[in-house]
């Protein structure tokens, strides 16, 4: 079971919104809005991508690396070094 599973149906609600603000951000390019008006949405998508991001990542580590660590061995270093990987993709963004 995936370590977000007890809040998916939270997560595809704030997927959704942010599906949105990318198809708002469409419709004022579309409509030709000003250039700092759409930034500022670009901006609010990032942030909102952003958060989901650290609620995934807080659950994985919560779950998934926890239960490796508990485990030991090369699974539990492999899970780290994934979790690890994915802060510094984050971090990079």
């Amino acid at each position: 079971m995936a370590g977000y599973t007890g809040n998916k149906q939270d997560h595809l609600r704030r997927l959704r919104r942010i599906e949105g603000q990318a198809r708002g951000l469409q419709r004022m390019v579309e409509d030709d809005k000003y250039c700092i008006d759409i930034l500022t949405q670009v901006s609010a998508a990032t942030s909102a991508l952003q958060s989901f991001a650290i609620s995934l990542l807080e659950e994985h580590l919560a779950h998934c690396v926890a239960e490796a660590t508990m485990k030991g061995g090369p699974e539990a270093e492999a899970k780290v070094k994934e979790a690890t990987d994915a802060i510094a993709r984050l971090v990079r963004s």
